[in-house]
């Protein structure tokens, strides 16, 4: 099964990305009909007049591309150097750089000049956010579009919806658990690793958890070749704790949560207690992995529920 397509590969970041367009862009005279006042007629759109020889652009530019950044798909940024473009800038009587101005509908509705401290920055651009009138964000709009596509087993879909979203947002928790976790499901541990590798220490999502969990188990399954030996020894004794064990460790490591979880909880029905409680450590690391609103883990509390309060 191919994932992202042919063309798309391991998600990269960068400031522009696929989820509505360009949201940082270098723009021009000749395209700032299009850039910013057409486009600012469906989102606001900051324009940053700047210059390579100005210092204090150097400074502002970053932290608004943070700021725009941030906003996920709320606003959009125009960069316009003007050395080369001075029209527009003209028309706006700029004099000095940088100058920002926002544009909402058509029109400029606020600016400063001169470069403010990040915090400031970060104020401007969540007000003008705002005033677009707070709808969803197209990284809230591809995140639906892809819990629809996993409702429908259109994984490829929702790996798409993913991508687009961490070529914008490479750090994107649920964009990146829900990729990572897709990749498990195709086998592909190692690409599953890379996205987990790019998630922020103190990310949490239930997709990233679950994958985390998924390698765990696959990191301390016994290797295939002895899971015959592990099934031929439970046909001789069917109460060989050590053997089932083993057997659902290597099944939860190859990512057959449903039968390592069923191993488990017969190991737990005839002895709770059975080394230290190592079988229901372990079905709560399976029901991790399976993630906490999968059927598998709803199902499979039931089950040891009943287990142990019967």
């Amino acid at each position: 099964m191919t994932l992202i397509g042919e063309t798309s590969g391991a998600p990269s970041g960068g400031a522009a990305g696929g989820v509505a367009g360009d949201l940082i862009k270098d723009g021009t005279d000749a395209s700032f009909m299009a850039d910013v006042i057409e486009a600012s007629k469906t989102q606001p759109v900051i324009v940053d007049f700047w210059a390579t020889w100005c210092g204090p652009c150097r400074q502002l530019g970053p932290a608004l591309e943070k700021a725009v950044t941030a906003a996920k798909g709320a606003v959009k940024l125009v960069k316009i150097d003007i050395d080369r473009n001075p029209s527009f800038a003209g028309q706006l009587r700029v004099q000095s750089i940088p100058a920002v101005f926002a544009f909402h509908e058509g029109r400029p509705i606020d600016g400063f000049m001169g470069a403010l401290p990040e915090s400031q920055v970060k104020a401007f651009v969540e007000r003008l956010a705002k005033a677009g009138g707070g709808g969803a964000s197209p990284v809230d709009e591809l995140l639906e579009i892809a819990r629809e596509s996993l409702e429908v087993n259109d994984l490829g879909g929702a790996a798409q919806a993913y991508a687009q979203i961490l070529q914008h947002d490479p750090e994107n928790p649920k964009a990146l658990g829900g990729l990572a976790k897709l990749y498990m499901q195709n086998g592909d541990a190692e690409r599953a690793r890379e996205l987990l590798d790019m998630a922020p220490a103190d990310a949490k999502d239930p997709d990233l958890d679950s994958v985390r969990a998924a390698l765990h188990l696959a990191e301390q399954a016994a290797p295939s070749a002895e899971v015959q030996q592990f099934e031929h020894r439970l046909v001789q004794n069917s109460d060989d704790h050590e053997a089932r064990f083993a057997l659902a460790q290597a099944l939860a490591g190859a990512g057959d949560l449903d039968q390592a979880a069923d191993h488990l909880l017969h190991i737990i029905e005839r002895d709770r207690d059975w080394n230290d409680q190592a079988a229901r450590q372990q079905l709560l690391k399976v029901f991790e992995a399976a993630g906490p609103m999968s059927d598998l883990a709803k199902t499979g509390r039931r089950r040891l529920s009943a287990i142990l309060f019967s």
